[in-house]
């Protein structure tokens, strides 16, 4: 349970800096690339030893970090777009409601109990994720459903072999932290190439304040990361109740965030939705036992 409260909660820290974006004017792009460098170099430290070796490269689970890499920055330069063109209650739904994935292969792969009490609280999650993604006057509409739903599909994926490869290679503390330096690592190499072409094309000018809003993001961002691992390496529930109670649990405390820090409206829909993700916790919880 403490892996996944500090999961919880270091994602929330993330989702409050990156409101803070627009009003301090932060360029998103350079802002995660430096965020995945800063992953890199926290990662390092807190590991205690510089991690390309060449040892370690020959480790079952490097083409799968090497994937998970792409992965980042694919589902995150998604979620830009999709917030840019359909919204971002469209892209908080399309990204949340991604939970079903993980869960199902669970059940069919890795035959995880399916009680009822589980999978009503999973069936109760799909209003409560929508209820608590609407905000007053949200009149966000997806243009179409490609975007959103390549989203939902990459977004499951993306935690479908999160589980998969803590379940078959990740079996070493040590193994958990290089695992998320690698991946930060390839996102990272990624970011910085396209970064770079931007710049030598002029489509982008560097600044010192993108620089310091990835520093902020990559601390928390290693170690919710690092933790999510460890959550579900740790068998307090079977990641077909870790990964529900994650997602929502994360949208619950940054929704109730947004309302105390930001005083973003709290209407009646939203708040039937936070108390409709309380019980699908709850129920995913006790089911899961």
């Amino acid at each position: 349970m403490f892996y996944l409260v500090l999961t919880i909660l270091l994602n929330v820290v993330i989702s409050v800096i990156f409101k803070l974006f627009p009003k301090y004017q932060i360029n998103t792009l350079q802002a995660i690339v430096v965020n995945y460098v800063v992953c890199v170099i926290t990662g390092s430290l807190f590991l205690g030893q510089v991690p390309y070796t060449a040892e370690i490269i020959h480790r079952s689970w490097v083409p799968f970090s090497l994937l998970m890499g792409i992965g980042f920055i694919s589902v995150f330069n998604l979620i830009a777009y999709c917030t840019k063109i359909d919204g971002i209650t469209t892209t908080t739904i399309a990204n949340k409601l991604s939970l079903v994935i993980p869960v199902l292969f669970s059940f069919f792969l890795y035959h995880e109990h399916a009680g009822a009490a589980k999978i009503i609280g999973i069936l109760i999650a799909f209003p409560a994720v929508y209820f608590t993604s609407r905000v007053h006057n949200d009149e966000d509409k997806p243009q179409n459903l490609f975007w959103p739903s390549l989203l939902f599909i990459g977004g499951g994926l993306l935690d479908t072999l999160m589980n998969y490869v803590q379940s078959h290679h990740l079996n070493t503390n040590q193994d958990q932290a290089l695992y998320t330096i690698f991946c930060f690592s390839t996102a990272g190499l990624i970011g910085i190439t396209l970064l770079t072409i931007l710049v030598l094309l002029k489509k982008v000018t560097l600044s010192p304040r993108n620089f310091i809003a990835g520093f902020c993001i990559g601390i928390p961002n290693y170690f919710s990361i690092y933790f999510f691992i460890k959550a579900l390496h740790s068998n307090f529930l079977q990641s077909s109740a870790t990964i529900p109670v994650l997602n929502i649990g994360i949208l619950v405390m940054s929704a109730i965030t947004a309302i105390v820090l930001f005083r973003e409206k709290a209407n009646s829909m939203r708040i039937l939705g936070l108390l409709m993700s309380i019980l699908a916790i709850y129920l995913i919880a006790v089911g899961d036992k």
